[in-house]
């Protein structure tokens, strides 16, 4: 284990350690601005970006731990959601309660996002609702919230007591598709972000906060306090953005990634009168499939999957073994690892970025490994215990110590079974390390996020279909061994 995790570690490691690592969250704004301050810094030190990490707690343990250096944030969600405080703090209020974490605000962009409930014009009109208030007068509405805002405390739980609202907490929603869902009527309310390019195009009624619950949010630069002192050309670059985002802007901007299916990159470019998100030739399927950032994607999406597998073939076949050999010690070991395969992937994801104090690469990697233990055990059990018991006489009858009929008899005889367990392995492997790309890992994972983020099925398919074929790989090679094996020349 400990070998496991020295590797995990080491491959965690940034390409370039003194790179300036900026964030984003897994939301179009969030994208967009990570692109505007990754353009603002380029040619001033070297740039990591890691798009779409996750929610606020993601972000935030990566930025305390050192795996990312900033990332936009607002003013609200620091107060509310990290210090749990009412009200409208200062930058010099946070700043305070910052410093002592080595983390700090500054650099106002330039505009308000506060979160806000929207409902379809002509049905609020029908019902009369015009404020959050008068949302209490029909309990039978239906709400289709997302996952993050349900969670918060300056979300569903504290607005529901500060308006008494009788709903019972809804299920969760996307927030890219809670918007196809209003449209068609399958939900009456939804949280909105107030810079959304889609509450025209949907004509929705944002919802008057006519009891102040939501706090401003200003977008701001949440970073390390070190940042100025070691990239100090591209912090006076950052600087540089102070005020210069205005809210026309940033919906223009949300706009051009969400409504006309600009790359997030393009719909940044906007910033400062660029032509070159408005001009951008509309892209084809092909050319989101095969982006400029596919092979970086294929070659975090292989590292993940093969590091991953290779260590629990290292772990799982002597587990395995034991298993077999000492029956008693097998109920103990399925016991564990049928556990492992219980626990929701993000739930593993978050435990263990709290065990390993850190984000991206090493927890994901230690995830797919637990993940992947249970068929390779299993397989090789089941193999050696398969195999007949004349078998097994014979081969001591010819002498053969222990370890000789295991090699030469007993695991030749089980490799068909305990292939089938490492290719059911890889091929669950392949598929759950897209989760991975939701602690900032990478890999195609990046691409189904962006894509459930704009409701963008292209690039959600430019991320799905990669894997889908890498996983059909995999059992093809797998099969042909087993092939192999069984009909040898």
């Amino acid at each position: 284990m400990r070998t496991l995790l020295a590797l995990c570690l080491a491959v965690a490691l940034p390409a370039h350690a003194d790179a300036l690592r900026i964030g984003s969250k897994r939301f179009t704004e969030s994208y967009v601005l990570g692109e505007v301050l990754k353009r603002a810094a380029e040619g001033n030190a070297a740039i990591e970006y890691r798009p779409g990490m996750g929610n606020t707690g993601i972000l935030y343990a990566a930025l305390k731990a050192g795996a990312i250096d900033l990332y936009p944030e607002y003013t609200g969600t620091i107060a509310r959601e990290i210090f749990k405080v009412d009200g409208n703090p200062t930058m010099e209020d946070l700043d305070r309660q910052l410093a002592p974490q080595g983390l700090g605000v500054a650099v106002r962009l330039g505009f308000s996002d506060s979160y806000a409930l929207a409902m379809r014009e002509d049905r609020a009109q029908a019902l009369g609702i015009r404020t959050l208030s008068d949302l209490a007068r029909h309990p039978g509405l239906k709400l289709g919230l997302s996952q993050e805002f349900i969670g918060r405390a300056d979300g569903w739980p504290g607005l529901k007591a500060a308006y008494r609202l009788p709903y019972a907490t809804p299920s969760g929603l996307d927030h890219g598709l809670a918007y196809e869902a209003i449209a068609s009527g399958r939900i009456d309310v939804m949280d909105i972000y107030t810079t959304d390019a889609k509450i025209e195009r949907y004509r929705l009624r944002v919802l008057e906060d006519d009891r102040g619950f939501f706090p401003r949010y200003d977008a701001v630069l949440f970073y390390r306090l070190d940042v100025p002192k070691r990239f100090p050309d591209a912090w006076k670059a950052l600087q540089a953005l102070e005020g210069k985002i205005d809210e026309r802007t940033m919906i223009r901007m949300n706009a051009a990634a969400e409504l006309e299916r600009k790359s997030f990159a393009q719909a940044a470019a906007l910033l400062g009168g660029s032509t070159e998100g408005a001009t951008g030739a509309k892209r084809t399927f092909l050319d989101v499939l095969f982006g400029p950032d596919f092979w970086r994607l294929t070659g975090e999406h292989l590292l993940l999957v093969f590091v991953s597998l290779a260590a629990s073939i290292v772990v799982g076949l002597p587990l395995g073994v034991l298993a077999a050999k000492v029956p008693r010690t097998g109920t103990v070991i399925f016991a564990i690892v049928g556990v492992v395969q219980t626990i929701p992937s993000l739930a593993l994801l978050a435990f263990l970025i709290a065990i390993v104090g850190a984000i991206g690469v090493a927890p994901a990697l230690i995830a797919l490994f637990l993940y992947a233990l249970l068929p390779i055990v299993r397989n090789t059990c089941t193999g050696l215990v398969a195999i007949p018991r004349g078998m097994r006489q014979a081969a001591m009858a010819l002498g053969l110590r222990t370890r000789e009929r295991m090699l030469l008899i007993e695991v030749p005889l089980a490799l068909p079974s305990i292939l089938a367990g490492i290719n059911t392995s890889a091929v669950i492997n392949v598929g759950t390390a897209t989760i991975a790309a939701f602690i900032g890992a990478g890999g195609y994972g990046e691409r189904i996020a962006s894509g459930l983020a704009l409701n963008d099925n292209a690039t959600l398919l430019a991320g799905a279909i990669p894997a889908a074929a890498l996983a059909l790989l995999l059992q093809g090679l797998f099969e042909l061994g087993e092939r192999r094996l069984r009909h040898p020349r």
